[in-house]
């Protein structure tokens, strides 16, 4: 299976994948990691281990008038190249339009760090702690889902709670659902290998 995965930061989840790669606990290849923003860990990430990158920025559509919708399409035409059977969106801080995700129909998953239906959008780890602080919820969770043009709305392949412990700080719960988003993101995407194979 030809993964592509899209980042905008660190890629501590792209490391989580490359690991299960090199452990066999996937059958699959990276065949290249893509960021939107330059300075991106990942992408030294994926360079150091021999994996091609792409650097495909907002900015230089939205200075010369273009719209999303062509950046998506331009960003789908780049991905394409790679052949890839799936696209993972691992930490991607991009809410992708129709224009990309028609090209690869279920064939593009997404990490969210929440529940279905709670937390939708940026910041969920955060303000899953803040309701926690408030007595409102004693737990989020982790799911990987088909992506769709609704924000964090697509059929979900994997989901997992995650508790928030009164002595908790919110590094405390990060960690616990970072640790958490790997695993799950390694084992939905060893889950779809498999369909695939």
């Amino acid at each position: 299976m030809r993964l592509v995965v899209l980042i905008s930061g660190s890629g501590t989840n792209l490391q989580a994948i490359m690991d299960a790669i090199a452990k066999g606990h996937i059958k699959a290849e990276i065949a290249a990691v893509v960021s939107n923003r330059k300075n991106a860990y990942g992408l030294v990430r994926a360079a150091e281990a021999g994996i091609e990158t792409l650097y495909v920025p907002l900015k230089p559509y939205t200075d010369a008038g273009k719209s999303r919708a062509e950046y998506d399409a331009d960003l789908a035409a780049k991905v394409k190249v790679y052949d890839p059977d799936l696209i993972v969106l691992a930490g991607w801080m991009h809410i992708l339009s129709s224009g990309f995700l028609d090209e690869f129909p279920r064939k593009v998953i997404n990490l969210h760090p929440a529940l279905p239906g709670e937390f939708t959008g940026v910041n969920a780890i955060e303000r899953a702690y803040e309701a926690a602080q408030r007595g409102e919820i004693t737990r989020s969770g982790v799911m990987i889902h088909y992506a769709i043009p609704e924000v964090d709305a697509g059929d979900v392949i994997m989901l997992g709670e995650v508790p928030i412990l009164e002595t908790d700080s919110l590094e405390d719960f990060e960690a616990r659902m970072h640790a958490t988003e790997h695993q799950m993101l390694v084992q939905a995407i060893a889950l779809l290998a498999e369909r695939m194979s």
